[in-house]
């Protein structure tokens, strides 16, 4: 058997934990802006019709990017090399596309601000996870099993709080309510066992760049079936409407932020594993509250206890956070990581060593490929896009703070930059 090579790009396994938390916290903030646009629902488009649009946006975006940085000879060489995963990542995409439609009805029956945490518990399921397949904290220390732990036991607490913190009076209706919250639960084991194909990609070597578009594919057949299964009058209307085409400029753009965030929460996932990727991840709601207090309001007329609420559960959140990312991998919990390595190469004859090249972000000697003249119609044809949406596009009919806006929308491309900028020093986005 051969054997792994002594160094990595990524140079030693502290430096790998380093990136992961970049990506999972940089994950946090755009997932978090990505729900911003959801906010449509309120001028009476279908949350189907929306949610379907909003995939539009993200398959658009996930062939584009990563041809972008890559080129569309690496990412299906890399698909040729890994047949196998292949239904595995359309059938991620179709879990998540149920899940997201199970939050459609938890948001009807239980709203926004009790649905959001409990969905958000999947980053306890994917603990659960992490340790059954793939032997995730096998062999840490006892310091890093209480962090990872008690951290997304904090992140989990956060969310709930900063839920409760957006209510104002009023409650779901109580027919319904046990309802929501089933649906929310399912979508939180679902989003969960979401991230086991995510893992099994990355442990055979596959680059996050690959897998991800093959994961649109489950996503987005998926999300047009059950539109049209269940909502088939509004999502018809929505698309042919000339009154609804000038909104479809925000909700694709909504589609390429998460995208953006999914990106770097797959990189996060690969480098820190299902559950440290997952908590950190999951911060999204900080930063989902940050636009819905600043941005549109949603705390104007919070009382004192609510707006402690706010203060106490980010601290909370914050911290949980910063647990999670201090619980650096110890030697014996990565050898159960190369354990687990090894059972997939030689469950699919694959080389051990450059597929853990490919784990620890080390680019393959040689088969780095420069870009073809089809590259760049693809990215014309994404961008000629947007600009077509962007044209016809016109404010929507919600109170805003456009300061804020501004503000926010900076530090997304900051946090992009910097994400981005890491990656690429030490991986080549490998």
């Amino acid at each position: 058997m051969s054997q792994p090579p002594k160094r990595s790009a990524a140079a030693t396994f502290g430096s790998a934990h380093g990136i992961g938390v970049l990506c999972g916290l940089g994950a946090g903030a755009w997932l978090g802006a990505a729900e911003a646009p959801t906010k449509l629902v309120n001028t009476g488009l279908s949350p189907y019709a929306i949610s379907l649009c909003m995939v539009a946006g993200v398959f658009t975006a996930r062939w584009t990017l990563p041809i972008l940085l890559k080129g569309t000879r690496q990412v299906f060489a890399d698909l040729a090399e890994h047949k196998h995963l292949i239904p595995i990542a359309i059938l991620a995409g179709m879990l998540w596309a149920v899940a997201n439609t199970l939050t459609v009805f938890a948001i009807r029956d239980v709203g926004l601000a009790i649905a959001f945490p409990l969905w958000n518990t999947n980053s306890l399921v994917g603990i659960l996870w992490g340790r059954l397949l793939f032997g995730e904290l096998k062999g840490a220390s006892g310091a890093n099993v209480a962090k990872v732990l008690l951290g997304a036991l904090a992140i989990v607490g956060a969310a709930i709080m900063l839920g409760f913190s957006t209510i104002h009076g009023g409650g779901p209706h109580a027919g319904r309510a046990a309802g929501g919250v089933l649906a929310a639960a399912g979508a939180s084991l679902l989003w969960g066992t979401m991230y086991v194909p995510y893992r099994k990609a990355y442990i055979s070597g596959m680059n996050p760049l690959s897998f991800v578009t093959v994961f649109t594919i489950g996503e987005l057949g998926a999300v047009f079936a059950l539109a049209f299964a269940l909502d088939r009058t509004s999502t018809v209307a929505i698309i042919s409407s000339a009154q609804t085409r000038p909104m479809l400029f925000w909700l694709f753009l909504g589609g390429f932020v998460w995208v953006v965030g999914d990106i770097f929460q797959q990189y996060a996932t690969k480098y820190l594993g299902i559950g440290r990727g997952i908590p950190l991840s999951n911060t999204n709601q900080l930063w989902g509250l940050a636009w819905g207090a600043l941005v549109f309001g949603e705390l104007a007329h919070a009382d004192a206890a609510h707006r402690l609420l706010v203060v106490v559960g980010s601290l909370v959140m914050i911290l949980g956070a910063l647990a999670v990312s201090t619980a650096i991998a110890t030697e014996r919990e990565h050898a159960s990581t190369n354990d687990a390595l090894q059972r997939e190469c030689d469950r699919y004859g694959l080389d051990s060593v450059r597929v853990l090249e490919a784990y620890r972000g080390t680019p393959h000697n040689g088969r780095e490929f420069h870009r073809d003249w089809w590259d760049y119609v693809i990215l014309a044809c994404a961008v000629g896009v947007f600009v077509w949406l962007g044209v016809q596009a016109r404010m929507p009919a919600l109170a805003m703070n456009l300061t804020w806006t501004a503000v926010l929308s900076l530090a997304l491309v900051v946090t992009a930059a910097v994400c981005a900028w890491k990656l690429w020093r030490a991986t080549r986005f490998a």
